[in-house]
């Protein structure tokens, strides 16, 4: 209980400072209370303790994360956690021999929800829908009356947006990608400028090698299944995003039936649809009502397994290298603003060790997971400085996590042409699971946003991955307005034309005001 209290004072959400531990608060209560020991009154007791604590939480603060907290049990089951361990830990374990402290806490934590929380999950799950069934409303979304539609307007200039991502299928944005006339697709660098069939932009590959697929490949058995991964992942990132729909019903259902030995692939399916579709959505967000936005195409690759390849000091060596390399592309190519909706994290590179069962111990693996990390961050840091005629601008992370306590790049750098962007709903009120920070500097929606897929379909995503683009948007409108623009000036009508929260945590993007500061001359 002491634990949970102080967890609770550092917390700094005004959500998170609300309900965390908010279950293990109502449990250990109903254990210390219940004197006969027996379960049907701890349940009972444990009922009464979430319903008074639950129906007393303002609304309008913690909807997100009480949404969340239903979607989330209602996918976890014993044979979903013991899948994420045969899955996740087993295999470091198997090879480093030992076990980290990280591993052993999710694994006491699994243990805990299996033991203690499973016997109540449903009970929780009710409780926490009757309380959402009584307070839902329907939010008004604000963005349609800022938005600007330059679909309508004459003799702009045109901006070329780079999207650095996991890839776009450029033959859904035929009449607005960017096309190197010097170039065509022979095998051959016709330019001489480094990059082989460089038509629509560069790509690189999870080895960081050059190569000419601008979009991940994919099997035709996995585009097969194109259709029906969609959903999945719609549903996915829904159930992420604390949203309600038929396709996060969906696989909440499928999740919480599911043997541990299917979860792996399953996982690994997700994740690989996850980054064929991911810079195709960003790439649609960024131009959207604005015919006079180019996409430029730089790829990038992550890894989706379950066990991902193990980070290397020769493979940060080389995505340093391809970093400086991919912003002088977007240099030589007249790249005037670029959307990252991406990132690196310190405990992800450890993570990926610990994975791989990489160092004898924790601090040896500690030792050289800052060394890799620190190559990518000085890489990246170092490729974004080299360009200040361009506007970098990036997503905060889907953590809900300080970016600057955690060290997440590029959104913690401080650089006078990069912007971190946090992610609102259509009402402009902050998500669940967005990061946030000193770093993080403007808000822009990433509540189910429309965009499009590979192959031309449409869908609705969220997280900030879609609120990056929208700032990008503004950014490429501003350009197109007004061609010379520098970076700060785009900074300063962002910024001064977006909104500030009562509180001073929300610095909503107001395209059309800061258009009518461009016009004003301010």
């Amino acid at each position: 209980m002491e634990h949970i209290q102080k967890i609770l004072l550092l917390q700094e959400k005004p959500s998170d400072k609300l309900m965390s531990g908010i279950i293990d608060l109502s449990l250990i209560e109903a254990l210390q209370n219940n004197e006969s020991g027996d379960e049907e009154t701890t349940r009972d007791l444990f009922n009464k303790n979430l319903k008074d604590r639950v129906n007393t939480l303002p609304w309008d603060v913690v909807q997100d994360d009480v949404e969340q907290l239903k979607g989330n049990y209602e996918i976890l089951s014993k044979n979903v956690l013991v899948g994420l361990i045969q899955t996740q830990i087993d295999p470091s374990v198997e090879k480093a021999k030992n076990i980290s402290g990280d591993a052993a806490a999710r694994i006491i934590g699994f243990r805990k929800f299996i033991e203690f929380i499973i016997p109540i999950k449903e009970d929780a799950v009710e409780i926490l829908g009757s309380y959402i069934e009584a307070n839902k409303v329907e939010k008004e979304d604000i963005w349609k009356n800022r938005d600007v539609d330059l679909s309508e307007t004459t003799d702009l200039s045109n901006v070329m947006v780079g999207i650095w991502d996991s890839g776009v299928d450029v033959d859904v944005f035929s009449n607005q990608v960017f096309i190197n006339s010097n170039e065509k697709v022979d095998g051959i660098d016709n330019d001489n400028n480094g990059f082989v069939d460089d038509v629509n932009g560069i790509a690189f590959s999870l080895e960081e090698d050059y190569t000419t697929r601008l979009l991940y490949p994919m099997t035709e058995k996995d585009l097969q299944n194109y259709s029906n991964m969609t959903m999945q992942i719609k549903g996915l990132m829904d159930l992420q995003a604390a949203i309600n729909s038929p396709e996060a019903t969906e696989l909440k259902k499928k999740m919480s039936s599911m043997n541990p030995e299917d979860l792996k692939p399953f996982l690994e399916e997700l994740g690989l649809f996850g980054m064929y579709v991911h810079g195709t959505h960003v790439a649609g967000i960024a131009i959207n009502n604005n015919p006079y936005a180019e996409v430029l195409v730089a790829r990038i690759t992550f890894d989706h397994h379950a066990i991902p390849a193990p980070p290397t000091v020769e493979v940060a060596e080389k995505a340093a290298n391809n970093y400086m390399e991919t912003v002088k592309y977007f240099q030589a190519n007249n790249v005037r603003v670029v959307n990252m909706s991406w990132g690196w994290t310190l405990k992800e590179i450890e993570g990926m060790l610990e994975a791989n069962g990489i160092g004898k111990d924790a601090e040896e693996r500690s030792k050289l997971t800052r060394k890799i990390f620190d190559i990518y961050k000085d890489g990246l840091y170092n490729a974004i400085k080299s360009a200040p005629e361009i506007l970098f601008i990036t997503a905060a992370g889907n953590s809900d996590n300080d970016v600057t306590f955690d060290e997440v790049i590029p959104s913690f750098f401080d650089l006078p042409n990069l912007i971190t962007v946090g992610a609102v709903d259509q009402a402009g009120e902050e998500t669940g699971f967005t990061s946030f920070g000193e770093s993080v500097d403007v808000h822009a929606n990433g509540f189910e946003v429309d965009s499009y897929l590979p192959g031309g379909g449409k869908i609705e995503m969220s997280g900030t991955s879609m609120a990056s683009p929208n700032a990008v948007n503004l950014a490429a409108k501003l350009l197109a307005l007004d061609y010379s623009l520098s970076t700060s000036d785009l900074i300063k009508l962002i910024k001064v034309g977006a909104d500030k929260s009562d509180d001073g945590r929300i610095t909503l993007i107001n395209p059309k005001r800061s258009v009518e500061l461009l016009k004003a001359g301010k």
